[in-house]
């Protein structure tokens, strides 16, 4: 018999508000990719416009910390690759994160915010705030953390059969309840320099582009194996582009693409122009700031173009269903399969179907309709061909 004495379960902590409010020195806690980190970017403006004179420090990966220098929100970056997070490394030498938890204890925060998915648990970070001796520590947590948040949000997302929020919205969510309010800019964006801009059109234009014709930015990495639209297929769909419609296509990739740019360039049967992304991600977010459309898979560019508002084509795996283009005009293609939402980087059943599925034919239509929808002519207000005349004339244009 159920006995109807039984206190309730333990509902999240009072959030204490008058504390939050007169937290200047935050820590906000995101250890995943740059994706991740720019997802988290609308969270982290609505914490520092909440009270005037709020300093943000972000506690990253060394992945993700390539994007800070885009965010006018943080003031300063620390890198720290933990041994709870991927990609997971045994580390028998703890010095590291003692390193670490000193530190913090030095910079005297008032606050941290623990931002995750809802895959991952908060609470290693959150014993790493505790014992950095940070007052106020907030975070979605699935199970009771005891004393090791301040301020406790049930995570909705890990509830079975849960509908699960978009990840900006989820951290939108995890700060509003603190008193920091995304009000109506709940955006990602991201400050591109006029001289990245104009670094990026010179490369484009002596790489051979026509700026006066139409044209599309094709990158096809992704971190994961599983997020992957295969190359032959990208070539496929990039080749009828520009043979049945006159189309150019400019693909791009940096160091770690190289295999899969090389396979694409070499499966195309129609002209396109191979550009190396950059070796920043400010070099790569200006050049896709500069691009009409990107087609790309779920992964760091696809989240770029919806900072800088390029329209994005996403070829986007099942994995998760949290990743999608954010605020910016899209179209998003997978083939549904019984297995959505794996979480794994590498497809469990070696076929890919969610994106294998998916025909070129179909990244055809939908580049040709996202483009007559949007019409974003490429953005060289800032950079004009005549002020340019000097520096392409140093090395011949591509034929």
């Amino acid at each position: 018999m159920r006995r109807t004495d039984q206190p309730p379960p333990r509902s999240p902590l009072h959030v204490d508000a008058a504390g939050w409010r007169r937290a200047r020195n935050i820590l906000c806690v995101r250890l995943d990719a740059i994706g991740d980190v720019l997802m988290t970017q609308p969270a982290m403006r609505a914490m520092r416009a909440a009270v005037p004179g709020r300093r943000l420090t972000l506690l990253t990966s060394t992945a993700g910390r390539a994007i800070a220098p885009l965010l006018p929100e943080i003031d300063d970056v620390i890198a720290h690759d933990p041994p709870w997070m991927k990609p997971a490394q045994s580390r028998p030498d703890p010095t590291p994160d003692a390193a670490l938890i000193e530190a913090l204890r030095e910079r005297d925060f008032d606050a941290a915010v623990i931002f995750t998915v809802h895959s991952q648990s908060p609470l290693p970070a959150a014993l790493l705030c505790h014992l950095a001796g940070i007052p106020l520590r907030a975070a979605h947590c699935r199970e009771n953390p005891y004393g090791l948040l301040t301020d406790w949000l049930p995570d909705s997302d890990a509830a079975p059969g849960a509908a699960i929020r978009h990840e900006v919205r989820r951290q939108i969510d995890l700060v509003e309840s603190l008193g920091a309010l995304a009000k109506t800019d709940d955006r990602m964006r991201v400050r591109v320099s006029s001289e990245a801009k104009r670094a990026a059109r010179v490369r484009l234009l002596r790489a051979g582009l026509d700026d006066a014709a139409p044209w599309a930015l094709l990158h096809p990495g992704a971190t994961a194996p599983s997020r992957r639209y295969p190359a032959p297929m990208f070539a496929a769909a990039a080749s009828r582009l520009v043979r049945d419609h006159g189309w150019q296509v400019v693909v791009a990739g940096g160091r770690g693409d190289a295999q899969i740019v090389d396979e694409l360039m070499a499966q195309m049967t129609s002209r396109a122009v191979h550009i190396d992304s950059g070796a920043s991600i400010g070099e790569l977010a200006a050049l896709i700031s500069l691009a009409p459309i990107l087609i790309a898979n779920n992964s760091a560019p696809m989240h770029i173009a919806a900072a800088v508002g390029t329209p994005v084509v996403a070829l986007y795996a099942l994995t998760n269903p949290q990743h999608t283009p954010w605020r910016v005009p899209a179209r998003v293609l997978n083939h549904d399969v019984p297995c959505r939402n794996c979480l794994r980087s590498v497809c469990p059943f070696g076929d890919q179907l969610c994106l294998r599925a998916v025909p070129p034919d179909a990244v055809v239509s939908a580049a040709l309709e996202l483009f007559a929808e949007t019409r974003r002519p490429a953005d060289f207000s800032a950079v004009p061909r005549a002020a340019l005349r000097g520096e392409l004339d140093e090395l011949p244009i591509a034929p």
